[in-house]
């Protein structure tokens, strides 16, 4: 299970709400020349509109009912057709771009005004001098502390032009008088390649988070750098990415693919096929690659899963992935708002769309991740539904099938420990990383001098800090907790969120991986050992 932070990544700006995507090759906007008619229908939704606005007894905002009824129309459509009010689309934008124009701090707010975590490192903050641990509670003479401050506005405060500057007044614990920073801003990268780093002497992890127009370049300075740390072997992570850009997925994809291999194929309403092949520029067609994926890995995600699967290169290894096989286009609307309708299916490189069914209604659809945990099916590939008419078999002989994800060569079940209803809770309410900032706060000093390295090698968590963890959520809950059942799950979470906020950079996945029972047996097969806690999911006869 990925983690969940409370805090807000000011590098990321505000939480996005937009769920799972895939756009088109670069440029999904739509074409300023397409010319609409109009028509009796349309004609019918504008005069209704019009006679609210003009006739309605009351008095009406019009934009809150258009907003309504776009909505409303593309509810009934699919469930990844979407609408980008204009409030969000620069935070959408950036999102999917993989940079804004910020000072570089990640931050939450901590009793009522901004803590910053951690300077990003080579941001302006970083250079300026602020440190983790300081609260900034000015910008240009604005107060930045208060119990109505919200996270947008704090944002909104600290964004500007490129190279423009920020007056920052900030308090840091041990100081006799506020400090005063003045801070140019520039382009703060929001990273979709989380860490990379050697798990063994032949085998590379690198982890994914989303396809985003900057990760093939992230990517690919992943894959050099392992590469040249001597990696044979790649453990690619996409758990819990929920897509982006087709173009970016064809290019990894690519990586891994020998000249002229079929990636995928899109189809749309007028039959219109566009394929997609592999080049002869791939950095690891010769190395062996191993894909992570689960139940949360959408879109983009199952396009290099599938690409690689069906032209049986590497190895799948995790649980059926979400199920999403169709492409959308970011059109524009005119007022700053825009939809992402739904404009083609893509298809695996054997002719399989792995699409889930959505006949039913969005509710039925999105419900489909409960039914998986009640059916069974993470923690038995027998409970998996396979569809016999929609078997399709690989170059290599493999059978695989289409219509619901993509199904991995090698079943990891869902670790037990992560399936806890009070620990999800935890992470999703953000309580590990409320704690670990109150612990640095009481002594930062202890952590300064210790390397990253040493701290992820050495580092433990002693029980004294779990019992304090425990203490910590009593006294902020009804209900009292223990952690008799999964002590060391606390553990390992409290070390790994003390990691993300000392030295950021993948230390969190850095730490969280050595007790991660999926990477454990992707490890076990680079090594060629009998794999005993994991099934080859081998569905021959159907079923």
């Amino acid at each position: 299970m990925a983690f969940q932070k409370k805090y807000l990544p000011l590098f990321i700006g505000a939480a996005i709400a937009a769920g799972i995507f895939i756009g088109g090759k670069l440029s999904f906007r739509d074409s300023p020349d397409r010319l609409f008619t109009t028509n009796s229908k349309k004609d019918k939704l504008n005069r209704l509109i019009d006679y609210i606005e003009y006739d309605y007894v009351d008095d009406v905002n019009t934009d809150s009912i258009v907003d309504v009824t776009v909505n409303g129309i593309l509810d009934n459509l699919d469930p990844h057709s979407v609408y980008i009010p204009k409030e969000d689309m620069q935070r959408v934008t950036e999102e999917m771009k993989g940079d804004f124009v910020g000072i570089g701090v990640s931050f939450y707010t901590y009793k009522d005004s901004i803590a910053v975590i951690r300077a990003i490192e080579g941001g302006p903050s970083a250079k300026a001098g602020i440190k983790g641990g300081d609260r900034i509670i000015f910008a240009d003479g604005d107060t930045l502390f208060g119990k109505n401050i919200e996270d947008g506005a704090l944002v909104k405060k600290l964004k500007g032009p490129i190279n423009s500057k920020v007056n920052l007044t900030v308090y840091r614990r041990g100081e006799p008088e506020l400090l005063k920073f003045s801070v140019k801003r520039g382009h703060i990268p929001i990273k979709s390649v989380d860490a990379y780093y050697m798990l063994t002497d032949k085998l590379g992890y690198i982890k994914v988070n989303r396809f985003a127009e900057s990760t093939y370049k992230e990517f690919r300075k992943g894959i050099q750098e392992l590469e040249a740390s001597g990696a044979t072997e790649i453990a690619l992570d996409l758990r819990g990415n929920p897509g982006g850009f087709l173009g970016i997925a064809e290019q990894i994809a690519d990586e891994f693919l020998e000249d002229d291999k079929l990636i995928l194929f899109t189809k749309n309403k007028r039959g219109d096929i566009e394929e997609s092949f592999a080049t002869s520029k791939g950095d690891f067609e010769n190395g062996k690659v191993y894909v992570m994926i689960d139940e949360n890995s959408a879109s983009a995600s199952e396009i290099v899963a599938g690409a690689l699967q069906d032209n049986d290169i590497g190895t799948i290894v995790g649980r059926r992935s979400y199920g999403k096989g169709l492409v959308q286009r970011e059109m524009d609307l005119g007022d700053g708002s825009a939809v992402r309708l739904t404009v083609s299916r893509y298809y695996t490189p054997t002719g399989r769309s792995i699409q889930r069914p959505y006949d039913h209604g969005n509710k039925d659809y999105y419900d489909e991740y409960f039914d998986r945990i009640t059916s069974g099916e993470l923690l038995d590939p027998e409970k998996i539904h396979v569809d016999d008419s929609l078997k399709f078999v690989t170059p290599g002989g493999k059978i695989v099938y289409g219509g619901g994800g993509i199904i991995p060569d090698v079943f990891v079940p869902i670790d037990s420990g992560m399936q806890n209803e009070t620990l999800s809770f935890l992470l999703r309410r953000g309580f590990f990383g409320n704690f670990v900032f109150e612990e640095l706060e009481k002594d930062r000093g202890r952590y300064e001098g210790v390397s990253r390295r040493d701290f992820i090698d050495s580092f433990e968590v002693g029980d004294d800090l779990v019992f304090a963890f425990q203490d910590y959520l009593n006294l902020r809950s009804d209900s009292k907790v223990t952690f008799v059942a999964y002590h060391d799950e606390v553990k390992q979470y409290i070390k790994a969120t003390l990691a993300d906020q000392l030295y950021g950079n993948g230390a969190f996945e850095e730490v969280y991986n050595q007790t991660d029972i999926m990477i454990e047996e992707v490890v076990r097969l680079s090594r060629g050992e009998v794999v005993e806690d994991v099934e080859e999911v081998d569905f021959e006869s159907g079923g």
